[in-house]
């Protein structure tokens, strides 16, 4: 089922007035590799919503004490038909990507990785590194770009000051700041918002777009529905204002949005496709391309999905096996 499936009718409500049909997602807890595994809290994807918007994926980890779990260890990876949106407020991690592109991914600032028809990269926190805070996002790209040359961008918002809040908007626009980073997908919004403790603030935000909001530091009441640590509140098209109250402690939120992805995807490991014989066609090339199985001569002279690669890195992840059932487009 597509996300705009499941929304059939949008109800457009009066300008300034909330959506109370706010929906609330909670996280699963997930080990990231390892014995000793760092653990993140994913609120998408989920069987009743798995995507918002062009958002398929929500990774929300820490604070996590590297000196226990070791931190982030995530080797080469391969991704394709998607984007990974990797945004920290603690701790500093070094990206290297088979496109040629190496940076540390910084809090505050926006690192964008575009796969395109095919990927790898490793994720992997700095030696100095003592908590790791932060939140991994996906977005989905559409038939018209899926296909593309892979890309790379960082982009360092502005801080931006609104009654009761701060916010950093790393893609879209929100409260007058708008991210010049392009995405190649249906219009996105994404933003970390600081609440001042008790505050009630209420954002224009676009009629077309559906949007959630996460709990990243303490419970929250999105549009009158609470949303405890962690939990991510979703909110339908049809508004053009999302309310957010924080508690005496104030709080931290992601707040994303976008409009209503009207593709079906098949997402499985770290591809995203549209069936289930191209998965196992990007799971067959991935694993020949690394050497974990044997070439195919089928694939004697087409250009590689997932390139070269820096010497001396550590090993990558082989895909896992393939699911007994077919995978089914949602």
């Amino acid at each position: 089922m597509s996300n705009a499936d499941s929304h059939p009718a949008v109800t457009v409500l009066a300008p300034g007035q909330v959506c109370t049909a706010t929906e609330i997602l909670e996280p699963r807890a997930v080990p990231l590799g390892g014995p000793r595994a760092m653990t993140v809290y994913r609120t998408l994807p989920q069987h009743r919503r798995p995507l918002v918007g062009s958002w398929c994926f929500l990774d929300h980890y820490g604070p996590d004490d590297v000196a226990q779990t070791g931190g982030m260890a995530v080797p080469r990876h391969p991704h394709t038909g998607l984007a990974t949106v990797s945004w920290l407020f603690d701790g500093r991690i070094d990206h290297l990507d088979s496109g040629g592109n190496a940076a540390e991914v910084r809090p505050g600032e926006l690192n964008v990785m575009i796969a395109g028809r095919g990927i790898t990269h490793q994720e992997i926190s700095t030696p100095d590194t003592r908590s790791l805070h932060g939140v991994q996002l996906w977005y989905a790209l559409p038939e018209s770009t899926r296909f593309s040359e892979n890309h790379f961008e960082h982009y360092a918002p502005p801080r931006v000051q609104a009654p009761g809040l701060t916010a950093l908007v790393f893609l879209g626009e929100l409260l007058g700041s708008a991210s010049p980073v392009r995405t190649r997908t249906p219009d996105l919004l994404g933003a970390e918002l600081s609440l001042e403790p008790t505050a009630s603030v209420s954002l224009a935000v676009r009629a077309d777009f559906e949007h959630a909001v996460l709990a990243e530091s303490a419970p929250i009441t999105v549009n009158g529905a609470h949303a405890e640590h962690r939990s991510l509140a979703y909110v339908p098209p049809g508004a053009d204002t999302v309310r957010i109250d924080a508690g005496p402690a104030g709080a931290r939120v992601i707040l994303l949005g976008g409009i209503p992805f009207d593709e079906q995807i098949v997402m499985w490991w770290n591809f995203v496709g549209r069936s289930h014989d191209e998965i196992v066609e990007f799971r067959r090339r991935y694993q020949a391309e690394l050497g974990f199985d044997a070439p195919d001569p089928a694939d004697d002279g087409k250009p590689p999905l997932f390139g070269p690669y820096p010497a001396d890195q550590p090993a990558p992840w082989p895909a896992p096996p393939m699911p007994a059932t077919r995978l089914r487009p949602r």
